[in-house]
């Protein structure tokens, strides 16, 4: 072998060397970066709080409630992670004919009066719903984004006309004697079945809810308006992207630390269920424990637009009985809540 064969070849082994030790650094570090991956990326071993877990996509078992609606109202089931079935949005009577169907106060698909007291004038009282026969007639007036269902005392009351959009309010009158109870089940809607999102400017956007109401007695005096001395508990919370992000203390759920981003893609992301008691709606049931209603302004939740709001303010904003926009602790998140009040 010439000299200059041997310094040849002794470059190749130098060089075939080094590439090696290369693929071997390479190699290391890929390994390396799915570690990290494996563990910043939540699974649902990780959760440790009290909901039942589900993830992706929930299977359509109702296309449409409401066909005039700008947005489909659907409605879905998934399967959590422990074996239960969940409806979502929520399990709802919009379709039962024998749940009352709230009067109009501003329905774009209905009738739009053009101040609460002309909707008061021309109430039929055929619709006013009868808890107690020697009670006092209540009237209520409610805006609710997107859709509620009313109980007094257990006694089904009123049920919203639009399950999602477009916005609409009501005016609802009950019989009752003193002291009763108002609870109602409210609906932030989804076009992504089962991750609590909606298709605006990403196919994900994490809609927020919001609800309002007035209560009046038979000589037009307020007595009770929604704020932060109702409570608020949540049963539906998604989309959850970061499982370890809930939190709960004592009965309160929090998502303050979990993302409300938009996303391209949110067809993987979790969402948290609570069984709701069965007897959510009577007067007996002890809410005690429940968090406090959580308060937001009108501005806040993008409501100023909104003439099934703005032109009842003399009601929903009245300077001595001012009621305010209530949700549980996340109004972006919380898909399901239920809020109570007692009237004494």
């Amino acid at each position: 072998m010439t000299l200059i064969n041997l310094r040849l070849s002794i470059m190749r082994e130098k060089i075939t060397y080094l590439l090696l030790i290369l693929g071997i650094l390479l190699f290391s570090n890929s390994c390396g970066d799915d570690e990290v991956e494996d563990e910043v990326v939540p699974t649902e071993e990780e959760y440790s709080g009290t909901a039942s877990v589900t993830r992706g996509l929930a299977v359509t078992i109702t296309s449409n409630l409401y066909a005039l609606g700008q947005r489909v109202a659907g409605l879905g089931t998934i399967t959590a992670s422990d074996g239960t079935v969940w409806t979502v949005p929520a399990s709802v009577n919009y379709s039962d004919d024998s749940f009352p169907l709230a009067p109009d106060l501003h329905n774009p698909d209905g009738t739009q009066y053009a101040t609460a007291a002309e909707a008061l004038s021309a109430f039929i009282s055929s619709d006013i719903i009868e808890v107690d026969a020697s009670g006092e007639v209540i009237t209520a007036y409610i805006f609710a984004d997107n859709y509620f269902e009313l109980y007094v005392n257990g006694v089904a009351v009123a049920k919203d006309a639009i399950p999602f959009t477009q916005f609409n309010s009501h005016i609802v009158k009950f019989k009752v004697s003193t002291p009763y109870t108002i609870a109602m089940k409210v609906v932030d809607w989804e076009e992504n079945l089962g991750i609590g999102s909606e298709s605006q400017a990403t196919n994900y956007h994490p809609g927020d809810g919001g609800m309002i109401a007035v209560f009046k007695d038979a000589n037009g005096s307020t007595i009770a308006t929604t704020g932060s001395e109702w409570k608020a508990q949540t049963f539906y919370t998604s989309p959850i992207q970061d499982l370890t992000c809930p939190t709960e203390t004592g009965t309160t759920r929090s998502t303050s630390n979990c993302s409300t981003e938009d996303a391209t893609d949110g067809s993987n992301f979790y969402a948290l269920h609570w069984e709701i008691p069965s007897d959510w709606t009577l007067a007996s049931f002890d809410d005690s424990d429940w968090p406090s209603a959580t308060t937001y302004t009108a501005s806040e939740l993008g409501m100023n637009n909104k003439p099934s709001y703005t032109n009842y303010l003399d009601i929903f904003d009245d300077n001595t009985d001012d009621a305010e926009f209530i949700w549980s602790t996340n109004v972006i998140l919380d898909n399901e809540i239920i809020v109570r009040y007692t009237i004494e």
